[in-house]
């Protein structure tokens, strides 16, 4: 067990260089990982699985305490994001199943990694929790409408099928996981240590399945889609801070607002689109499950050495601050 808590320790730290590297073996070497794609909505509930274990009551314990900045992120999250989407889709001229995916990209909730980079950011970790896990519990209806209002011009959306698919590789697997960390709390947090490894091999299968899947698009497009994702990313960090700021929250929250509404769940993203509109609707999300994870500790570094007035932190329990770390991506 020991052995396995240090790969895992290793696999999440070190998760955007194995994206990274299993990527360009994808891309160069196809051929091995195409068959990989029919496993793509497994795997996205395994990680989500994953997540649900690591949940508690105590984690959405905020949005009833303190609402305001809770909601004040989850709407900037969904409405912000896919906005700048659109704009990025318009102003690039990007083709019609990269400017679907890009826009669904920016109409998926937060991600879990999210929340280690509050941690290390010196970030208000329990309103980033509290985002991400409100932001999904909500997805199911926002995503599917979100796309059918913005991305509706370029391929078909077919709402009812995407809440359907969302809820089973969502909500279900986080319900499950809540479940069983609720009836076997011992068992799970003997195992929690792991979770970051069963995450990361997860992830990394539906990063090389999608690359392989799209090969020849990314050697023609991939600067251009890759460009987009940056651009779509750095101005979501930017206005989720000017958010805060504007709403007159402290430094603490400003942070948590900004990565929560800056990075988002880009696996859903991947399987969402590979379902309901393509493989190459997927490639804006396969390229943000690496770039988020090269901005995202950048940022949380370059914060972590800026202080914060410590009355201004409400990080929670120790209890969440090891499950977070824990948690990996």
């Amino acid at each position: 067990m020991k052995l396995l808590e240090t790969i895992s320790r290793i696999a999440g730290k070190y998760f955007a260089f194995w994206v990274v590297g299993i990527a360009l073996i994808a891309f160069f070497f196809p051929s091995p990982f195409v068959s990989l794609n029919d496993y793509i909505t497994i795997l996205l509930g395994v990680v989500m699985f994953g997540m649900g274990l690591t949940l508690k009551p105590v984690d959405f314990k905020l949005v009833l305490k303190k609402p305001i900045p809770v909601i004040i992120g989850v709407a900037a999250q969904f409405i912000l994001m896919p906005l700048i989407a659109l704009m990025l889709a318009y102003i690039m001229n990007l083709p019609a199943e990269l400017a679907a995916g890009l826009v669904l990209l920016g109409s998926v909730p937060g991600g879990t990694a999210s929340n280690v980079m509050v941690y290390l950011a010196r970030g208000n970790l329990a309103l980033s929790v509290a985002m991400t896990s409100l932001s999904t519990m909500l997805a199911p209806i926002l995503t599917p409408l979100i796309l059918l209002a913005l991305a509706g011009q370029w391929l078909p959306v077919d709402p009812a099928a995407m809440f359907l698919s969302i809820v089973q590789v969502i909500i279900i697997p986080i319900t499950l996981g809540v479940l069983i960390r609720k009836f076997f709390p011992v068992i799970v947090d003997k195992s929690t240590a792991v979770i970051p490894l069963i995450s990361v091999t997860a992830i990394i299968v539906i990063v090389s399945a999608v690359v392989a899947a799209n090969a020849g698009s990314i050697a023609t497009s991939g600067l251009l889609i890759f460009s987009a994702v940056m651009l779509h990313n750095l101005l979501g960090l930017s206005l989720g801070y000017l958010t805060g700021l504007l709403m007159r929250l402290d430094e603490s929250n400003r942070r948590a607002i900004s990565i929560e509404v800056g990075m988002q769940n880009s696996g859903l993203g991947v399987a969402l689109a590979t379902a309901h509109f393509g493989p190459l609707a997927a490639l804006p999300n396969v390229i943000a499950a690496v770039w988020h994870n090269i901005s995202g500790p950048i940022l949380a570094t370059v914060w972590s050495k800026k202080p914060v007035d410590q009355k201004d932190i409400t990080t929670g329990s120790e209890d969440l601050k090891t499950r977070v770390q824990n948690t990996g991506n």
